[in-house]
């Protein structure tokens, strides 16, 4: 299986600091290539991966201001749909523009719908509904416009995730600083509970923080700590006493929640969107209905078990489990597909079907080799494009560099391998009485077809 994992370019993959899609898109990544997918991650130059890495922008638009963001999306999405037909499957974590790429290529596209930033992108999904396959990340985001195959929630790697027993002394707000996240109202909370507040995050709206947070930051009661990597963010999260989480948008997940339960501080949390589907209403945190209740849950805290919350993400929010749940997508999507194109070694595109010829343009992946074979009632004449070609024709090896060629007789035993690290690419044309698939003999084959 050969997937395409389209990740987007405003961060590196995995991010250094903030950039959530680009976390998720490195999680699962790592994990299909720890199950021995061919996972090919198209991501900034400067991303890290197990996989194939294959990358246009140099770093993520949001380090580097010189970047201007929508030429480097525009030259990302179209190196990856320029190649589609060398992969099996394309998993979009880009969100709507890929979509409209999508007939670039006849292989099939899987989008995970992270979130809606707004009611006005709607028109590109609906647009391509029925045609590409969505999953989403929570009940909760699912638009009821819009058919999906699956829902994955999301999982993270316990090993960035120390769990703590023993609960701190200050209240964290951990996300972006914006109004969606209710920023201004976890200062309102702290203060009248009489607690210390750390405030870290990237700040996505600058208006907004300098006019509702940046007035209240004392550097002793309420502390800004600005965007956390992965070490620090482990140490805020096991260290604080709660996560508050006052959301004022319908959240389609919620990735800091899950965190902060690994760690084992438990979360009070505005019950819109998926908070229901992520905490477990008084064993892994409270839900509440709206921010000025929060204030009324911190006493309760202490009654959580700091390891059931542990418990609770080791149990439902692994990248391990979403891994195997997007592997069970693909299987569905690949089983529906079924296509002739695609094969074990490589895939084919027929440029002329006549009733005296045929032709196709052959690609074989890096180390395949097609089946050992003969046809009865067709020759074959083989023009090597791209690559280096090994060529058996009765027992013999022939090596064949690009520009050159060979003539297959009707009845000779024949295979051409690709021993080189790239793809080879070939043009196939067959002259005889009948090209159908019935007229291969196969006489060994490395897929157990002979």
């Amino acid at each position: 299986m050969r997937i395409a994992m389209l990740s987007p370019v405003a961060w590196r993959t995995p991010p250094r600091h903030y950039g959530p899609r680009e976390n998720i898109v490195s999680l699962l990544t790592e994990g299909l290539v720890r199950r021995g997918l061919d996972v090919t991650l198209f991501a900034t130059q400067d991303s890290e991966t197990g996989g194939r890495l294959v990358g246009v922008c140099p770093r993520g638009y949001e380090e580097d201001k010189d970047l201007l963001p929508k030429v480097w999306e525009c030259l990302h999405i179209s190196e990856l749909f320029e190649r589609g037909d060398q992969f099996d499957l394309i998993h979009n974590h880009f969100d709507f523009l890929p979509l409209t790429c999508m007939k670039m290529t006849t292989t099939p596209l899987l989008t995970t719908i992270h979130g809606f930033s707004s009611p006005k992108i709607l028109p590109v999904y609906r647009k391509y509904n029925g045609q590409a396959y969505y999953v989403a990340i929570s009940e909760a985001g699912k638009s009821p416009e819009l058919d999906y195959i699956a829902t994955v929630h999301h999982g993270i790697d316990l090993n960035h995730f120390t769990f703590q027993p023993e609960p701190g002394d200050y209240l964290l707000f951990f996300g972006r600083i914006h109004h969606e996240k209710g920023t201004r109202e976890c200062i309102e909370i702290a203060r009248k509970n009489g607690m210390r507040l750390v405030i870290a995050g990237i700040i996505q709206d600058a208006a907004y923080f300098e006019h509702s947070i940046k007035p209240h930051l004392d550097g002793e009661r309420i502390v800004y700590v600005g965007s956390a990597g992965p070490e620090k963010r482990n140490e805020l999260l096991g260290g604080a006493y709660a996560l508050l989480h006052p959301i004022n948008f319908e959240e389609p997940f919620g990735l800091s929640v899950i965190e902060s339960m690994a760690c084992g501080t438990p979360v009070i949390a505005v019950n819109r969107g998926s908070m229901a589907e992520v905490i477990a209403h008084g064993k892994t945190g409270y839900l509440v209905s709206e921010a000025e209740e929060m204030g009324e849950m911190i006493p309760r805290m202490k009654e959580i078990d700091r390891s059931e919350c542990r418990r609770w993400v080791e149990e439902k929010f692994t990248a391990e489990r979403m891994a195997q749940d997007y592997i069970r997508v693909y299987e569905r999507i690949l089983g529906e597909k079924k296509r002739e194109d695609h094969r074990p070694w490589g895939f084919y595109e027929v440029l002329s079907d006549r009733r005296d010829h045929k032709v196709k343009r052959i690609t074989v992946y890096p180390g395949k080799r097609l089946s050992y074979q003969r046809h009865r009632q067709r020759s074959e004449h083989w023009h090597v494009l791209a690559g280096k070609a090994v060529v058996t024709l009765d027992g013999q090896e022939v090596i064949l560099s690009e520009g050159e060629s060979i003539d297959i007789p009707r009845g000779g035993a024949h295979r051409i391998a690709n021993r080189g690290d790239r793809n080879m690419v070939f043009i196939e044309v067959q002259r005889g009485t009948y090209f159908g698939e019935d007229d291969i003999e196969r006489l060994e084959d490395d897929f157990g077809r002979s």
